[in-house]
């Protein structure tokens, strides 16, 4: 695709890659085919082609109104065109780009604004976070049952004990923002894990969310703050010799395997960057790496319908690992069909666009649940807490599973050793 830059944009440090990735696509429409915002609307513009030539169009100086950025809003992110793409045009990093440049020069309602700065300064606080959930929790029970079902469980905080591990970790963990306040028993089921391969862990005090929820909403400089701070709570460790950093969610995964990407032109933490991003492993994606064995089990929940998040398999590109580990501790994983489209969560999505999230959902339900399965698992928070909000069985991360498979902590010195392939 033919593209010339407009002078007014020439002092933008990303648009020699954003004129790449334009002149990467050859406009040949296979993206559309697994587009989800486009199976829906049925709509040209509302699929990844369009889009391309919406920012191609305003990059290039054209005029432009605020349909494009609605078109934009649209987007998922779920990055199952880049799966698809035979080019590999890198179609999120473009949208990336075009959202920063199209919501100033655009503007957005006040409402829309409110809504967008109220999501970045509550969601990825875990102590503003939390108290608020509580508080719903206290009304849910006056509220209609739709509006309950999406009010969040807030579990007990696990005690700070047990969070930090080891004084020589092996590994680092992240805690996360959501996870941490929402279903805490996702790193706990990780930690049971680590425990009994006798991996030394660590949970970092001080980093915190990854960054994706305000790369998303446009607030790049936020995004890059949340990210050098989780630079700097990680790289003491890693100069003491820690190998990896597992992320449990698959979203917040994705992006910090990005981090030397999103701070390339940044002098002091580039190669920091760079080097968290080599470190970063989804714990599916590790444990499969090490070569570890685990006990085979017959569990009560048999049946599982594994939701892959769009992270997982179109981000990160690690479709088909988690399901070995679970069919390998004796899961029986049922067929789901259309396996590869997004579930509606995607980040702040599903409060950004509920319309379009409630439709996703609903399809994506009727694929995970066609084949009456015990349980629903998956592998990232979002899609967690967005799916079990209508479904009909329970919506479980994989860790957890993995973690019922493993015998119960053995004391000091009677633990056995786990074997390694």
């Amino acid at each position: 695709m033919q593209c010339e830059i407009a002078p007014n944009f020439h002092n933008d440090e990303d648009m020699a890659e954003a004129e790449a990735i334009l002149r990467s696509c050859v406009h040949c429409g296979f993206c559309t085919a697994t587009c989800p915002t486009y199976q829906i609307l049925g709509d040209e513009l509302d699929g990844p082609r369009g889009r391309i030539y919406l920012i191609k169009e305003f990059l290039a100086g054209a005029p432009t109104s605020s349909e494009s950025l609605t078109h934009l809003d649209r987007c998922l992110l779920c990055r199952a065109c880049e799966t698809t793409c035979p080019s590999g045009v890198r179609y999120a990093r473009l949208v990336e780009i075009g959202r920063r440049n199209l919501e100033p020069h655009l503007g957005r309602p006040a409402s829309e604004r409110l809504q967008r700065a109220l999501l970045r300064s509550i969601i990825p606080y875990p102590q503003r976070l939390r108290p608020l959930l509580q508080i719903a929790q206290c009304v849910k029970v006056v509220l209609r049952e739709d509006w309950a079902r999406q009010i969040p469980d807030c579990p007990a905080p696990t005690a700070a004990s047990e969070l930090e591990g080891s004084k020589q970790p092996r590994v680092l963990l992240l805690a996360g923002c959501v996870q941490s306040v929402s279903t805490p028993a996702t790193n706990l089921a990780l930690q049971k894990i680590l425990d009994y391969l006798q991996i030394p862990w660590r949970v970092p005090a001080t980093a915190g969310c990854c960054g994706a929820l305000s790369l998303h909403l446009s607030a790049e400089e936020e995004a890059l703050g949340f990210m050098r701070r989780n630079i700097d709570a990680w790289w003491p460790w890693i100069e003491q010799g820690a190998q990896a950093i597992l992320v449990s969610a698959s979203g917040c995964g994705a992006m910090v395997k990005e981090y030397g990407q999103a701070l390339q032109h940044d002098p002091a933490y580039a190669e920091k960057a760079r080097r968290i991003a080599e470190l970063a492993r989804d714990p599916g994606e590790w444990l499969l790496e090490e070569k570890f064995e685990f006990p085979s089990f017959a569990p009560s929940q048999r049946k599982v319908a594994f939701h892959s998040p769009c992270s997982l398999q179109h981000a990160q590109r690690l479709s088909g690992k988690i399901e070995i580990l679970l069919q390998r501790v004796g899961y029986d994983l049922v067929p789901v069909a259309d396996a590869h489209l997004c579930c509606g969560s995607a980040g702040s999505y599903s409060l950004l666009q509920p319309d379009l999230a409630k439709e996703l959902r609903e399809r994506k339900l009727s694929c995970l649940e066609a084949k009456a399965p015990d349980c629903i698992a998956t592998a990232n928070v979002g899609c967690q807490l967005h799916l079990q909000q209508e479904a009909g069985v329970p919506v479980r991360h994989w860790l957890e599973l993995l973690a019922d498979a493993l015998p119960e902590t053995l004391r000091a010195g009677e633990r056995q050793s786990p074997t390694q392939a």
